[in-house]
């Protein structure tokens, strides 16, 4: 199990969603983003959603290229299976309402499978939440920004993978 290549990216999840998907591959799926509500994790071959618990908390996204994937920790909070592919071999991880975190160059262009898991997604809505709870109108307008700046915790999503074959062929005559 070699590690190729590890991207990390720290990225808002607006809408609760951060989004990761090929440069070429502009159409959201609302099937796959409804998906993701249920299972963390969840996409349509071109895009994968995270799903957050909550909006304004930055998390970080690591990407990693393994010639095998290893096993998730035992730590992490789940795991799914995924697969993308990448016919461009640059991935987009975007923030909905606030663009393009970051373009990640995989190794080569192509279709790429293995899992995501995550860690402090409780933690971090819990903190979230109380923090809320603990606003009140009177409250200095800086202090929810300080705040999600200084979470305790880190809500961080990893995707490993691993090439698996090349991207499907383009039919440039479909309309």
């Amino acid at each position: 199990m070699a590690l190729l290549a590890e991207y990390r990216c720290k990225a808002t999840p607006a809408r609760r969603v951060v989004e990761v998907y090929d440069a070429d591959a502009y159409l959201s799926d609302d099937d796959a983003m409804a998906a993701a509500r249920i299972q963390v994790v969840a996409g349509n071959g071109y895009h994968l959603y995270l799903r957050s618990l909550q909006p304004d908390i930055d998390v970080e996204v690591t990407i990693r290229v393994w010639d095998d994937p290893p096993t998730p920790p035992a730590d992490a909070e789940g795991q799914v299976p995924v697969s993308i592919e990448s016919e461009t071999g640059i991935l987009v991880v975007n923030q909905l309402e606030y663009g393009p975190a970051d373009e990640i160059t995989l190794p080569r262009p192509g279709v790429y499978e293995g899992h995501a898991w995550w860690q402090n997604r409780q933690a971090a809505a819990d903190y979230y939440d109380t923090t809320l709870d603990q606003f009140t109108n009177d409250s200095p307008e800086d202090q929810l920004t300080e705040a999600w700046d200084n979470c305790p915790v880190t809500e961080r999503y990893v995707l490993d993978l691993a090439y698996t074959r090349e991207p499907e062929p383009v039919d440039d005559d479909d309309p």
